[in-house]
């Protein structure tokens, strides 16, 4: 058994890590309610605006996308893996890195691929075994539609001219706090709408639908990396909150056990010490 002095460190040392996970906790908490309001408010507006999008696209004919619905053989394929900066957030850079690995293996295992990272955590993992064209750690720096919008239409430009057959994006989706799912969605070309019931729109139209529609792309484009970007930015607060409220929980438990350790050795100390002068008492007696 230790000593009681090493014990007695011990427990120091895990009251020190409490104080620390406890004050991550707090800290992952309040960027939660802000990340977790924003990309709240943020939904509605995507919604509405891919409905939007689909409603009129569906009652044009052709190739209403123009040259960012363009279908292609799948030749060459862009993996956008979105992970964090930072780590001690439990599972949630590992499940994008492991999904990303899965799609590659079992969707495109005869394809080949390169991956753009968004985040230092996946850059890490992902550049060892795979070809990583691009990392964009600053973007969490300053997270704004302006800033994205200047990725998305890099992503764009890389289809259109010709560098990639198909774009899709890997990032955790946020529920709750407890809960984060590891979403792959196709970004490029955009897939088309199935149109199997008469979409009646009342609306009056200015300029003409299909000028409408090539201007809505672009910007529906844009909202949906933003809306990924926003989606994994509270996903992450949510997971490292969880994760420091366990590692806090786990940590005070550990630190009763060996307040007990402490205790129990300590009431041994103490025992021997009465034996040992009592014996010597008998021992000056006899």
């Amino acid at each position: 058994m230790a000593n009681l002095k090493e014990i007695r460190n011990r427990i120091t040392s895990i009251g020190s890590t409490m104080q620390i996970t406890s004050a991550m906790k707090m800290v992952s908490a309040a960027k939660l309610k802000k990340a977790q309001d924003a990309i709240t408010a943020m939904r509605p507006y995507s919604s509405k605006l891919t409905e939007l999008l689909q409603n009129l696209s569906a009652t044009l004919e052709g190739n209403t996308g123009g040259a960012y619905s363009e279908q292609r053989e799948v030749n060459k394929v862009l993996l956008v893996a979105i992970t964090s900066n930072r780590g001690l957030c439990g599972g949630f850079n590992s499940s994008i890195t492991k999904e990303t690995v899965k799609t590659i293996q079992q969707k495109y295992m005869n394809t080949e691929v390169e991956i753009f990272t968004i985040g230092k955590k996946g850059n890490d993992v992902l550049s060892k075994e795979y070809t990583v064209v691009d990392n964009r750690n600053s973007i969490f720096d300053n997270l704004t539609f302006d800033n994205v919008a200047g990725v998305a239409e890099e992503l764009m430009a890389m289809f259109v001219d010709g560098k990639y057959d198909r774009i899709e994006i890997i990032y955790n989706q946020f529920k709750n706090a407890a809960t984060q799912i590891a979403k792959v969605e196709q970004f490029l070309p955009i897939e088309p709408i199935e149109n199997d019931e008469e979409v009646n729109l009342d609306y009056i139209f200015e300029p003409t639908k299909e000028e409408i529609v090539l201007q809505l792309i672009p910007k529906s484009l844009k909202t949906q990396l933003y809306k990924s970007i926003r989606d994994s930015f509270a996903a992450e607060h949510g997971a490292r909150m969880t994760a420091m409220h366990k590692a806090t929980d786990n940590a005070k438990e550990l630190r009763d056990d060996l307040k007990l350790t402490y205790n129990k050795a300590r009431q041994a100390a103490i025992t021997n010490e009465i034996l040992e002068i009592v014996g010597g008492a008998e021992a000056l007696n006899n």
